[in-house]
């Protein structure tokens, strides 16, 4: 067991220069300790979902998925790196809650299956097979806001990861206690279709790895650089704006986030969560409502750097095709990789513990933006592999 333990995560510094920056700073980056684990999930055949119109439906179990982790690191006061992907997520966890977040997730997974035919998929890496393997997997956390920071994953260890898990088809059982409960405590997903702030015309999802592990600091160093340089600074690039947040009441929509929170319709309390919902309306309007709302833009999930960039930005056509530009370029001397969506607004689900400091809003593009900019990432890869010398 390492020196921190358990505490590993929580017990990392709080970096506040600028990423572009930190990504550089070697010293800045640990190893994640060996007797740790890496849980991966993700939604099967989520790309023809996405395309048959369930884009909410998947990002809706993909948060679940993540709510469901977090209840359980919360209640054994334990911190958790994890990102968001869109049709699934990451979590790096450590040893003394691994059993129970997969015998957990085992139940999420039926519930998914049985309310939304849709099949979650998760799995699992000890670090130490990692390691041995020859990987790497080198954490840091960046401040993001003053209220929010995110893990940064540098390596090729969470690659490496989901390599093995979908080689093996996942290592979903049977599990035998049918009755075990959901805790979804905590997931909401009350905002409509949010869409691009004020002088803002569209939403960029963007995928990018680099070609080089070796060099990848550097690269997504360089890619950050570039994305600060066209768009500004991150507030600038924020999808997320107050004023075009849409509050949604409806049973209907009420009665989707139930079913995923408890597998069932409790009528009672889906008349409960209206009443309370219709309520929010006045709440927002409150001191405590504007500073809820101010946090929530601050604190919404728009960058994960998990071994590959993923961010949801928002700006105009013109800033897009120069940053399509400098990502060619980078292509061309190859760099990276890269795969974008462009939709005119952007979705969002949320895990709120606490209305006044416990809350973080996950962030995807419309219509799928992470599955849709990892479907033009995959062919790209493909081509790569396909015409490398040893192929041919």
């Amino acid at each position: 067991m390492s020196a921190n333990g358990a505490h590993f995560f929580a017990n990392l510094p709080v970096n506040k220069i600028p990423l572009h920056q930190l990504l550089i700073s070697k010293e800045l980056f640990h190893e994640v300790p060996s007797d740790w684990y890496v849980i991966i999930t993700d939604i099967k055949n989520s790309t023809n979902a996405v395309k048959s119109g369930l884009h909410q439906n998947v990002n809706l179990i993909a948060t679940g998925s993540i709510v469901t982790v977090l209840n359980i690191a919360f209640k054994a006061n334990l911190s958790v790196p994890f990102f968001f992907g869109g049709d699934g997520a990451t979590f790096i966890v450590p040893p003394v809650i691994v059993d129970q977040a997969m015998k957990a997730l085992m139940v999420y997974h039926r519930n998914s299956l049985q309310n939304f035919n849709l099949d979650l998929r998760a799995g699992i890496v000890s670090v130490k097979e990692i390691y041995e393997g020859k990987h790497h997997l080198k954490i840091s956390r960046f401040s993001i806001s003053k209220q929010f920071s995110i893990p940064i994953i540098l390596g090729d260890g969470l690659d490496y990861a989901e390599k093995i898990i979908k080689g093996e088809n996942y290592l979903f059982s049977d599990h035998d206690k049918e009755n075990e409960e959901l805790d979804l405590t905590g997931m909401q997903c009350r905002w409509d279709k949010i869409q691009p702030p004020e002088n803002s015309e569209e939403v960029v999802t963007l995928i990018a790895i680099a070609q080089d592990c070796n060099k990848q600091a550097e690269v997504f160093s360089k890619v950050i650089a570039q994305l600060d340089k066209i768009y500004g600074a991150p507030e600038k690039r924020q999808p997320i704006s107050i004023p075009k947040l849409i509050f949604r009441t409806s049973f209907n929509h009420l009665g989707r986030e139930m079913r995923h929170r408890l597998g069932k319709i409790k009528w009672l309390e889906l008349v409960k969560t209206w009443f309370i919902n219709a309520y929010g309306y006045i709440y927002f309007r409150t001191e405590s409502g504007k500073k809820y709302l101010n946090q929530l833009v601050e604190m919404s999930d728009t960058l994960v750097i998990d071994g590959r960039i993923n961010t949801v930005i928002t700006g105009t056509g013109h800033q897009r095709l120069q940053l399509q530009k400098s990502l060619d370029q980078m292509e061309r001397n190859d760099e990276i990789l890269y795969g974008i969506y462009v939709s005119g607004e952007s979705v969002m689900s949320c895990y709120v513990r606490d209305l006044e400091d416990d809350h973080i809003h996950f962030v995807d593009g419309g219509e799928g933006g992470y599955t849709e900019a990892a479907a033009v990432l995959k062919e790209k890869i493909r081509n790569k592999v396909s015409a490398s010398p040893s192929n041919s």
